[in-house]
């Protein structure tokens, strides 16, 4: 047993300082996603009057109540909808997360149909793939509620379109995996938004709500002159009694939520057992994670305290503590599920990459999910490190974040740049889950340092031309440099781009690592009926 002792300062003015900035970045956070509900529910009248539920009242009575959810990219999409960041509203127009439906855990994703008919808003394509690339990897079954105008073809981007097919893909997919695709259709499932229904393996459809056709009354006079109403074209009446493309036929919303609950405890799945695991909480408050990270991320922190305040008992049992120091390596247990934590206490050097490198194979060697506690600036850069290998040893740590058979899992909690992101398993190593804290920041390098190197090259270019360049002018640049980095390296930016998958409360990161930690372990150990094709509509 190693208990790791607390050198935190509750009563400091460093404490109070850091704490107050991640609170107003809390603060921020939370403002965006109620911005997101706000928005979503003041579309309450009309769709209470017509008898529909709201988005999120729809997601809360198809999760079974009291059971963990884990929602997911909350800022997808923030300022890229409309020039000014006070009105953007993030979310990408889709709902989504990982919760319990009838005591079996799935991915659930819904059209935030409250806004803008639940057209998918910018980065909802990249949200959308995102959570079902996590169903797929996590062997999860996928539980879709339908409610969207489609593409909104003031915004049509040809390349969206072309992506976009890799939503149907993947629902073809999940099928053919074993991983089953329950479907309840609100309400307009148009175009090719219509094979979002189609793609599924069973299908609930709500009487005089729902509308799933390839081409709406408008389309269809345009291309053929024919004229018919929606209801005749694709109400849930037609299809579940001519077409064959319904399964069931749902009074309103809630019968329809019902059915589906109904389907999934049908279903032969094993459910996981929730009972309460024997393990000690940490010896720390949670709360003081608040604390514990600089908003500059050029000052020195000790991640071993924010170690100490999310593993059980504070117990952590660190392997080669003073080789490769500023790279910390060791085994722990968080609600008794074991764990291998790599963080930083400073850049990446050849001996702490070497460590790390080691210690991701041998984590590998028995099965130990890894944790990357994201807080490094990067790679040691110099003379000296470039005669010890620092290229070649960062490459070796790089191999085995790509190569490593076991659940990883990231959370940026402080600075990840330059290929420090990369050996520290960024998004672009496929993580199976990558979550980031509020105070986080992800670039090539920092702001200074890109304007600085960029100057130097400026000058030294202006020189070889015999043509000084102007301090002004070179000024201008550096600012406008830092400004071009500054403006993208935040969570703010990151996140909206779906460069994670979600930003995190620090002192909820326990909870969320529990669950992960839980999804991953019964997704490893799930064999679903693997078939050569999916499950194709009667």
């Amino acid at each position: 047993m190693s208990i790791l002792e607390n050198t935190i300062s509750p009563g400091s003015a460093a404490y109070h300082a850091n704490r107050d900035g991640m609170l107003g970045l809390i603060d921020r956070m939370r403002a965006l996603e109620e911005r997101t509900r706000a928005a979503s529910a003041a579309a309450k009248d009309r769709f209470h009057k017509r008898g529909q539920l709201l988005p999120r009242e729809r997601v809360a009575l198809v999760l079974d109540p009291g059971a963990p959810f884990i929602e997911l990219s909350t800022l997808a999409g923030y300022m890229f909808d409309v020039p000014d960041p006070n009105k953007s509203v993030p979310g990408g127009g889709v709902i989504a997360g990982i919760g319990f439906v009838s005591g079996i855990r799935c991915m659930v994703s819904a059209s935030d149909s409250g806004i803008d008919a639940g057209a998918l808003q910018p980065f909802g394509l990249d949200k959308t793939l995102r959570v079902q690339e996590l169903a797929l990897e996590n062997k999860l079954p996928y539980v879709q509620l339908v409610e969207s105008a489609g593409a909104n073809l003031l915004r049509y981007r040809v390349e969206d379109f072309v992506r976009g097919g890799n939503i149907f893909r993947n629902l073809a997919r999940l099928s053919a995996a074993g991983l089953p695709v329950v479907t309840v259709t609100h309400g307009s499932s148009t175009a090719g938004g219509a094979y979002q229904t189609g793609l599924s393996d069973y299908i609930v459809m709500v009487r005089g709500r729902t509308r799933a056709f390839l081409a709406g009354p408008p389309l269809l006079k345009a291309a053929t002159g024919e004229i018919a109403t929606e209801e005749e074209l694709g109400g849930a009446e037609m299809h579940t009694q001519v077409s064959g493309l319904g399964d069931y036929l749902a009074e309103d919303d809630r019968d329809a939520l019902r059915i589906a609950r109904e389907i999934m405890a049908a279903l032969e799945w094993e459910r996981p057992d929730r009972a309460a695991a024997q393990f000690k909480p940490p010896r720390y408050d949670q709360d003081e994670l608040l604390g514990i990270m600089p908003m500059d991320h050029k000052r020195p922190v000790d991640m071993k305290q924010v170690i100490a305040r999310i593993i059980d008992d504070s117990d952590f049992t660190e392997m080669a503590p003073n080789y490769g120091p500023a790279t910390v390596c060791g085994h722990a247990r968080i609600e008794g599920q074991a764990i291998g934590i790599i963080t930083n206490n400073g850049p990446l050097d050849p001996a702490g990459a070497n460590k790390a490198t080691h210690f991701i194979q041998a984590c590998c060697q028995t099965r130990t999910p890894i944790l990357y506690l994201n807080n490094t600036t990067g790679y040691m850069v110099g003379k000296a490190y470039e005669e010890a290998g620092m290229i070649k040893h960062g490459s070796k740590m790089i191999q085995a974040v790509t190569s490593a058979t076991v659940p990883q899992i990231t959370i940026y909690c402080g600075a990840s740049f330059g290929a420090g992101n990369y050996g520290m398993c960024g998004r672009g190593f496929h993580p199976r889950f990558c979550f980031s804290w509020p105070n986080a920041k992800t670039a090539v390098m920092g702001g200074e340092q890109a304007a600085e190197t960029m100057a130097i090259v400026t000058e030294a270019a202006a020189a070889r031309r015999g043509k000084p360049i102007e301090k002004d002018k070179l000024d201008a640049m550096k600012a406008q440099i830092v400004g071009v980095f500054d403006g993208q390296m935040d969570v703010f930016s990151t996140s909206a781009r779906v460069l994670d998958d979600g930003v995190i409360d620090p002192r909820d990161t326990r909870a969320v690592l529990s669950e992960v930690l839980a999804i991953c372990r019964e997704g490893d150990a799930r064999r679903p009926q693997r078939m050569q094709f999916s499950v194709a509509r009667p």
